[in-house]
This record gives C-alpha cells, structure tokens and sequence, in this order.
C-alpha cells in the first residue's frame, strides 16, 4: 500500500511540469458580442459573470488551475467552450450564423444546460435564476431576430 502512495504522489508531482497555457488571445473590442451588440449593461454583467469564462477570450482561471489534472480539464472546456461559440469574436461570424448561435443560446439556456453545472463549483456566482434566464432568452430572440431581420434585403 505503501508503495502504491508513493508511485500516485510522484506521478502527481511530475504531471504539475506539465502546465496549461493560461494566456488569453488579444481582445478586439469590435469583435466583442456585448459591445457590437450595444448590450445593455445590466443584460452584459448576467452573460459576462455566467459566460464569458468559457466563451470569450477574457477567461480568468481560478487558483485550481494551477494543478494538473484539474487544470487540463478545465483547459479542455474552455477550448471546446470557445469552439462553438466565442463572443470575443462573434462580428466574424456571418449572420446566419450569428442568428444560428443565438438560438443555441436560447435552447441551452432554457434547458438549463448551460452554465455547467460543474462551473458552480467555484463560481457560485454563475448560477441563474429563473428570472435572469427569461431575461437572457428575450434579450437573446431580439438579438436573433433583429440580425435576421439585416439579412433581408
């Protein structure tokens, strides 16, 4: 048993000289969702406190991100977060496919599917209620339906 301990304690120290990369890509405020979207500010705080860790470039990384394996797993889901939709650089989407997101949004939003519920953990804070939820699909379907409503010439 002993020696079992010994090889999991090792093996934890030697995967900590494996760190993530915790440098977020320059922002460009022009790309930004919340501000080409002239979000309001109350609406901005919600998406920013709930969302942005995972699907923006303005991550902040907690303090358990600094060892490994946790933090490969939190890497892991900000890449694949960011994948699928990134408001650091939501002007570069068409609006097709901005409208697109933004109804992805909607659904995962009243599934109650995203946050994670694993994001809670350490970040309390993220957590929606009912209310904030309602706000944010209204706020998100007259986004969606003002970019298609551009698309019709």
């Amino acid at each position: 048993m002993k020696k079992i301990l010994v090889v999991v304690l090792v093996a934890f120290i030697m995967i900590q000289f494996f760190p993530i990369d915790k440098k977020n890509p320059p922002l460009e405020p022009g790309m930004d969702f919340l501000k080409i979207k002239n979000t309001p500010p109350e609406i901005a705080k919600i998406i920013n406190t709930s969302c942005y860790d995972c699907h923006s470039h303005e991550t902040k990384y907690p303090w358990y991100s600094n060892f490994a394996p946790a933090s490969w797993l939190l890497k892991n889901h900000i890449n694949e977060g960011r994948k699928h939709l990134n408001f650091s650089t939501f002007a570069v989407y068409e609006p097709k496919r901005q409208a697109h997101k933004l109804q992805e949004c909607i659904e995962m939003i009243e599934k109650k599917e995203m946050p994670l519920e694993s994001y809670f953990i350490g970040h309390q804070n993220a957590k929606l209620t009912d209310e904030q939820r309602q706000v944010l699909v209204k706020y998100f379907k007259k986004i969606k339906e003002d970019t298609e409503r551009s698309m019709v010439f």
